[in-house]
């Protein structure tokens, strides 16, 4: 092909430098607001900021028989070990569920109880997740890894094909690989993430979703958001999950103190929160996409309550696929709607799924 003429290359550095000076300097914003609060947490309290308590022993919680099988997967490409929980007879369709963050295999604990019966429920942790591999190196957790672990997995698990299931993060990634391997989805579900085109370009016109997403950008910065995930023995993981602001609200089915328990578990481990912020460090390079659309049935479900997401850009993911595409918005539910209103997603989900069988 001809190379650009002068000016359109000059436009397209520009553009790129534009792009990467407001990465950057959100990215300074960010880390400034992070570093007031440190030091207002310093000067009220002291001696609690920097309490960190590892727990040794996972809670009973994590190992109910009801919730499944804990199993592990070695790829052969990369060579990690995957850790996932399965539930349901194998032979039976795979359903495979992939969380957000900061979470893990446990966020589908209702699933998993749910929907063995009819499926293979296959709960993963994502690469650098909990009992999961972590490779150090950010470039290890670019989004073509991330979407080749979930095929090669696929196929480590003896399936060609399943119902993808994807929440927050987890749902990013859900949507690209319905878009990159889309023989390998036969109904893709996404809880609380739009197409991820429409998070790129609605997250540059609108400067509240900018704000709420800057967590984006305050992960690009080395070993900081990890350590302020530590302060006060986990403070800002717990509120997320039970704040006003950003939990699971007053309607919804709150997180047990066994529950909020297993997540300090999990991610108060030595180094357990590098791998999962990883996966961010590399998000600007990675997008936007070539490829936009998707051509399998799709459910897409939301929290309107979502302290994250902007509601608006749910509606807009419709224009992105070409198949039965159906969006539920509940107007009570939070961020984390497959936990906040687990009865109603199982209901919606069952829908969705006899529905389209009834269709084929």
């Amino acid at each position: 092909a001809a190379c650009p003429p002068p000016a359109r290359r000059v436009m397209v550095a520009a553009r790129a430098l534009l792009f990467w000076a407001l990465v950057y300097s959100y990215c300074g914003v960010c880390a400034c607001i992070a570093g007031l609060r440190l030091l207002w947490s310093i000067g009220r309290r002291p001696g609690e900021t920097f309490r960190w308590v590892v727990r040794e022993n996972p809670p009973a919680c994590l190992n109910d028989p009801s919730l499944g099988t804990h199993c592990y997967v070695r790829i052969k490409d990369s060579g990690l070990r995957f850790h996932y929980v399965a539930a349901g007879e194998r032979g039976k369709p795979l359903m495979l569920l992939l969380h957000g963050f900061p979470e893990f295999w446990y966020s589908w604990r209702h699933q998993l109880r749910e929907f063995k019966s009819e499926y293979r429920v296959v709960a993963l942790d994502l690469r650098g997740y909990g009992e999961t591999d972590a490779p150090p190196h950010k470039e290890n957790y670019k989004l073509d890894c991330l979407i080749a672990d979930i095929k090669d997995i696929l196929e480590s698990l003896g399936y060609n094909k399943c119902v993808l299931i994807g929440h927050d993060w987890g749902g990013m990634i859900a949507w690209l690989v319905a878009i990159c391997y889309p023989e390998v989805v036969t109904k893709l579900i996404v809880v609380n993430f739009p197409h991820p085109s429409v998070f790129t370009e609605y997250i540059l016109r609108h400067p509240s979703q900018l704000i709420k997403s800057g967590y984006y950008f305050f992960f690009q910065m080395p070993w900081f958001p990890e350590f302020m995930f530590t302060l006060n023995d986990f403070k800002v993981l717990k509120s997320l999950f039970t704040s006003q602001a950003t939990g699971i609200g007053r309607k919804g089915c709150r997180l047990t103190a066994e529950d909020i328990e297993a997540y300090l578990y999990v991610f108060s481990q030595p180094g357990a929160l590098t791998g999962p912020i990883n996966h961010y460090r590399t998000i600007f390079s990675c997008l936007p996409l070539q490829h936009h659309e998707v051509i399998m049935p799709t459910l897409l479900l939301w929290g309107e309550r979502d302290a994250f997401m902007e509601v608006e850009m749910a509606e807009i993911t419709r224009i992105y696929v070409k198949n039965h595409f159906r969006l539920t918005i509940l107007s009570e539910a939070s961020h984390w709607l497959q936990q906040d209103q687990p009865d109603i997603v199982n209901k919606l989900i069952w829908t969705f799924l006899k529905e389209e069988t009834k269709r084929k």
